[in-house]
């Protein structure tokens, strides 16, 4: 019993020290203010609970079967950054250059069919971009596939270990619920004119990041390269 407590509470420990860096929720949350700044506040609420359950099912997803699925398709941690990069520096560039709007108003809604219409739209935003990849990106997925790894144990390993990253994920995605939740009272306190630069400074921080991660992902399969044909690089002796 006490082996089985001490794997239980350091696997929750170990998950949510190693993704809560990563994840950044306290960092991620101008993030999604910008990129729901046409929303209301009600709206922001239903998109955040569901981003918060999204976002635990891919970590969840990634740290059980993670290292199963890339194998099966062959791809590489390094070649899902560099996608990933792409994404997000996308959707940075985009914001950079969308239309002012500091938020707090949603379009009007009349009929069913434009109820119908919005409620899809905030399902399928939930998912993309907002739970993945802005909330859950290609570095939240390593570090999780990274944990997940020797998770299916022996003897006390087989339930302390999972069901311990499984609580330190649910942990996660509550702090990550309450950060997106309560984020637009920020801008309550800072004003229209504060509002547009803070979501443009917000916009311009994503495309570094997505910059960074590319480059991540570039310099590893510049480095995996290397290492399969190293002689294409050796110095050529002089004659």
């Amino acid at each position: 019993m006490q082996e089985f407590l001490s794997l239980f509470l350091s696997k929750i420990i170990v998950v949510i020290a190693g993704l809560i860096p990563i994840l950044n929720p306290l960092g991620a949350t101008p993030i999604f203010l910008s990129l729901t700044n046409n929303y209301s506040s009600e709206e922001r609420a239903i998109l955040a609970r569901r981003v918060a359950f999204f976002s635990f099912a891919l970590l969840l997803f990634s740290m059980f079967i993670g290292t199963y699925v890339l194998d099966f398709f062959g791809v590489s941690i390094p070649i899902v950054r560099v996608c990933g990069g792409l994404l997000v520096a996308s959707a940075g560039w985009k914001l950079l250059n969308s239309p002012e709007n500091t938020g707090g108003a949603s379009e009007p809604i009349g009929s069913a069919a434009d109820h119908a219409r919005r409620a899809a739209e905030l399902q399928q935003r939930a998912f993309y971009p907002l739970a993945f990849p802005f909330t859950v990106g290609p570095g939240s997925i390593t570090v999780a596939i990274t944990l997940g790894v020797g998770i299916h144990g022996q003897d006390a390993h087989r339930v302390a270990v999972p069901l311990g990253s499984t609580l330190g994920v649910a942990a996660l995605s509550a702090i990550i619920y309450v950060c997106y939740r309560y984020g637009d009272r920020m801008l309550k306190l800072i004003g229209s004119t504060g509002t547009v630069v803070f979501l443009r400074l917000s916009a311009f921080i994503l495309l570094c990041l997505g910059a960074q991660i590319f480059w991540d992902g570039a310099s590893g399969l510049a480095a995996e390269f290397l290492t399969l044909h190293p002689w294409q690089f050796a110095p050529t002796g002089q004659g």
